[in-house]
């Protein structure tokens, strides 16, 4: 698929809430249970930076937002401030297009001018699409926590994954 990998600008919002919100109402792919609006998704918007560790990047084709990729905090105290939790979500029409990879790739690049040593990224099972995306791109899982998400009545198991910087 064509499309430009470039930074999150405001506009991208209705486009990045969109692919979010499929995920959110139709899977157990993001344990988020409620739909997201523009004004109720922009505060997280407001937490990435052009330049950083917390970066939002999108794939734009033609003007329409077709995935994103971010990494933001993975917790709060100092120490941590080197580690970062990813998340990358595309269009489900663009999935097993390679977009993944390339997102991916584009972040990777832009966190290596940055103080960044460990990226970690959790990923709901089951889901072999991501687990294969994540592996092709240089996660080592590293565990999984058992039953910690509660969505349409049931309990969801998280993979964890880790990469070097």
């Amino acid at each position: 698929m064509s499309a430009t990998i470039r930074p999150a600008r405001e506009g991208d919002l209705p486009g990045i809430v969109a692919i979010y919100n499929h995920y959110v109402l139709t899977t157990p792919i993001t344990f988020d249970v409620d739909a997201q609006t523009v004004s109720t998704r922009a505060p997280w918007f407001t937490g990435f930076a052009e330049t950083g560790p917390h970066r939002l990047l999108v794939a734009d084709h033609g003007g329409e937002i077709r995935g994103y990729v971010c990494s933001q905090p993975h917790r709060p105290r100092p120490a941590y401030r080197r580690s970062v939790e990813t998340s990358i979500y595309l269009a489900p029409d663009a999935v097993g297009a390679g977009l993944g990879r390339r997102l991916y790739e584009a972040l990777f690049t832009a966190l290596a001018e940055e103080e960044v040593h460990r990226l970690v990224a959790g990923v709901a099972l089951p889901n072999p699409a991501s687990q294969a995306l994540h592996e092709r791109v240089g996660f080592t899982k590293v565990g999984v926590f058992t039953e910690v998400g509660w969505k349409y009545g049931r309990y969801w198991d998280v993979v964890w994954y880790e990469r070097g910087l």
